[in-house]
C-alpha cells in the first residue's frame, strides 16, 4: 500500500511542474528530465520488490446461521453457509405429484381359487418359525400364508423369533390382532391357533432363499406325500418366497401385508396418541427412521471417522457373525450400501428444502456415538422427539421390555407422518416404501446413498448453492414418486406394482418414462442388504 501511494504522489508531482514548465518555458529541458527519471525509478523498485503475501491460512468453518458449525479448512474465504430456512421450494414437499392417480387394489381376480377348492386336505398342516427382528418376521409371516396357500395346507398362526439379538418374548398374538389375521384371510387360506395334537408326524426342515412355487412343490409336497408326514415345519422363514409371482398371488400377498396384519388394540391406542401428539405440534411433520446403531454399523462393514477407537469397537461387534466376510470401508461407502450419518442425513433434508422450522419424530435404537453423533442434527432441526420425549414413562411401561412392541409404536407414527426418511436400505425402509405407494404415494425419501458419498466428500468444495442443488439432483427417482421404479424392479415389499391400480383420469395424463424417472443407481440400492436381524423396525396399519 505504501509504494502505491509513493507511485501516486510522484505521478502527481509530475504533472504539477508539467503546469509550470509550460509557463517556464526554459525549465522544461531539465524538470521532464528529472520527472522521468523519478518515475522510472519508482517503477523499477516496485517491479524488483516481492509481492505481499498473506501466510496466514484461513481455517473456517462451515457455519449455520444460528451458530452451529463443522470445521473444515480453505484457502480462501468461503464460507459453506447451511441456510435456516429451506428455500421456496421446500413446500412441494409434502405431497407428490399425480399420486392422487393411483389407488392400492389388492382384490382377488375371478380366477382366484378360494379356500374351500384349494384346501383339499385339512389335514395337511404348514407351521413356520420367522426368524430376525420384527420387519424380517412381517416379510415372514406375509409369505407364509402364500406358501401354505401353494402347499394347499393349512397355516399354524406363525411363530415369532425370540432367540434373536434383542430376546423378544412376544407371541404373534402380542404383537398382531390374531383374530382379525384369520378372520380377513379366511376366503384364502385356513388358519388355526395351534397345531391339534392328534396332528401326527412333524418333520422339520427349510427351503431355500426366493424359493418360486415349483420349488415348493418340488420340495415340500413330496414330505406330505411321501412319509406320511400331516405337518411341516420351516425355520428360518425369511425371504423363502420368489420375488416373482403369478399376480393373484402377489395380491394375496398384498392383502396379508397390507390388511390383515393389524397390531392389538393397545399398540393401537399408543401408537395413536403419538400420533396426534406430533399433529399438535405441526401441521406436518417428518418421521426418521434412523438405523446407526452399533451393530448396523458392524454389520456394514462401514467406517465413520472416529479411528481406532471405533475400528476396535464395532470389530468387536462384527465377531458375532461367525460367517461374516471382511469388508472394504470405503469400498462399501463408494457403492452406496452405508447408512447415512445422523449429520448427512440433516444436510440431506435441508438441501431438499426442510427448515430448521421442521417438526422430526425419529425412530431409532441406541445410536453409536451417542448425542455427539446426534448434535448436528438436532442443530439443523431442533423440533427433535422420540416416543420417549412426547410419552410418559407410565404410558410405555407396558411396552418397553419388548423391543417389537416399541418398534411397533415408532411404525404407527413412521406411517402416519407427512414425509417418512431413511437413512438406509434396510427391511423397515423397504416394507414403509411399499406400504406408503400402496396407500397413496406418500412422500417416502430413500437416501440415493451411491452419489450422495461423492457429494458428502467434496462438500467443502462448494458453496451451500451448489450443493443443495446437486443434492436434489441425486433424490430423482427416490422420493416416492409414480412412474420412479420400473414394475418388478426391486423386492415385490417395496415395489408392490401388482397391487397398484390407476384411476380413469391417469389415462389422460402424459406418462413420465420409467427411463426418464429411473437413477442409474435404482438397481444397485434396490438389491442392497442391511442388517437382516431387524431394522428397529415395526409392522401394521391402524385399521384395514
Amino acid at each position: 500500500m505504501k509504494k502505491k501511494k509513493h507511485r501516486t504522489e510522484l505521478i502527481a508531482l509530475h504533472y504539477i511542474l508539467e503546469s509550470v514548465i509550460i509557463r517556464r518555458h526554459y525549465f522544461l529541458p531539465l524538470l521532464s528530465a528529472i520527472c522521468s527519471c523519478l518515475l522510472f525509478v519508482a517503477a523499477l523498485s516496485s517491479f524488483l520488490s516481492p509481492p505481499i503475501i498473506n501466510h496466514h491460512r484461513h481455517h473456517l468453518k462451515t457455519s449455520l446461521d444460528n451458530g452451529v458449525e463443522v470445521g473444515m479448512k480453505v484457502e480462501e474465504e468461503q464460507v459453506f453457509h447451511i441456510p435456516m430456512r429451506g428455500g421456496s421450494f421446500g413446500h412441494k414437499l409434502w405431497t407428490m405429484n399425480r399420486s392422487n392417480l393411483f389407488y392400492g387394489c389388492s382384490n382377488a381376480s375371478k380366477h382366484f381359487i378360494t379356500v374351500e377348492m384349494n384346501t383339499k386336505e385339512p389335514n395337511r398342516y404348514l407351521l413356520v418359525a420367522t426368524s430376525g427382528g420384527l420387519n424380517q418376521q412381517r416379510i415372514g409371516i406375509t409369505d407364509a400364508v402364500v406358501a401354505a396357500y401353494i402347499l394347499k395346507a393349512t397355516l399354524v398362526v406363525p411363530k415369532l423369533d425370540q432367540e434373536s439379538f434383542w430376546k423378544d418374548a412376544s407371541n404373534f398374538s402380542d404383537i398382531f390382532d390374531v383374530e382379525w389375521f384369520m378372520r380377513y384371510l379366511s376366503k384364502d387360506v385356513n388358519i388355526i391357533k395351534q397345531l391339534p395334537e392328534n396332528a401326527g408326524k412333524v418333520i422339520t426342515t427349510h427351503v431355500p432363499r426366493k424359493c418360486d412355487p415349483k420349488c415348493y412343490h418340488c420340495r415340500i409336497s413330496p414330505i406330505f406325500d411321501k412319509k406320511r408326514a400331516q405337518a411341516v415345519q420351516l425355520l428360518k422363514f425369511d425371504y423363502r418366497l420368489s420375488n416373482w409371482l403369478d399376480e393373484d398371488l402377489q395380491k394375496l400377498r398384498c392383502r396379508v401385508n397390507y390388511h390383515a396384519l393389524r397390531f392389538t388394540d393397545p399398540i393401537l391406542e399408543m401408537g395413536r396418541k403419538l400420533v396426534e401428539r406430533m399433529r399438535m405440534k405441526s401441521k406436518h411433520f417428518v418421521a426418521l427412521h434412523l438405523r446407526y446403531e452399533p451393530d448396523m454399523l458392524a454389520f456394514s462393514g462401514c467406517y465413520y471417522g472416529g479411528g481406532e477407537k471405533e475400528m476396535k469397537q464395532l470389530s468387536a461387534l462384527r465377531k458375532r457373525w461367525t460367517t461374516l466376510q471382511t469388508k472394504n470401508p470405503d469400498r462399501e461407502r463408494r457403492h452406496g450400501k452405508c447408512p447415512l450419518s445422523p449429520e448427512e442425513v440433516g444436510l440431506m433434508l435441508r438441501a431438499l428444502g426442510f427448515g430448521n422450522d421442521v417438526h422430526i419424530y425419529v425412530a431409532s435404537g441406541e445410536i453409536y456415538g451417542g448425542e455427539v453423533a446426534l448434535a448436528p442434527l438436532k442443530s439443523l432441526f431442533p423440533n427433535f422427539y422420540t416416543k420417549e420425549s412426547i410419552a410418559t414413562e407410565e404410558e410405555l411401561a407396558e411396552f418397553s421390555s419388548y423391543s417389537s412392541q416399541m418398534a411397533a409404536l415408532d411404525f404407527i407414527v413412521c406411517d402416519e407422518s407427512d414425509v417418512f426418511v431413511t437413512n438406509n436400505n434396510g427391511n423397515m425402509a423397504k416394507i414403509l416404501a411399499g406400504r406408503r405407494r400402496y396407500f397413496g404415494h406418500k412422500p417416502t425419501i430413500r437416501p440415493n446413498a451411491k452419489k450422495l458419498y461423492r457429494l458428502f466428500l467434496h462438500r467443502d468444495n462448494m458453496a451451500w448453492e451448489e450443493f443443495s442443488s446437486q443434492v436434489r439432483t441425486c433424490q430423482i427417482g427416490f422420493m416416492g414418486e409414480p412412474y420412479e421404479v420400473k414394475p418388478g424392479r426391486g423386492v415385490f415389499h417395496e415395489n408392490p406394482f401388482s397391487c397398484i391400480c390407476k384411476n380413469s383420469d391417469a389415462n389422460n395424463v402424459e406418462q413420465v418414462t420409467y427411463d426418464e424417472m429411473l437413477s442409474e443407481d435404482e438397481q444397485d440400492l434396490s438389491d442392497t442388504e442391511y442388517y437382516t436381524d431387524d431394522d428397529s423396525g415395526i409392522l401394521g396399519r391402524f385399521a384395514a
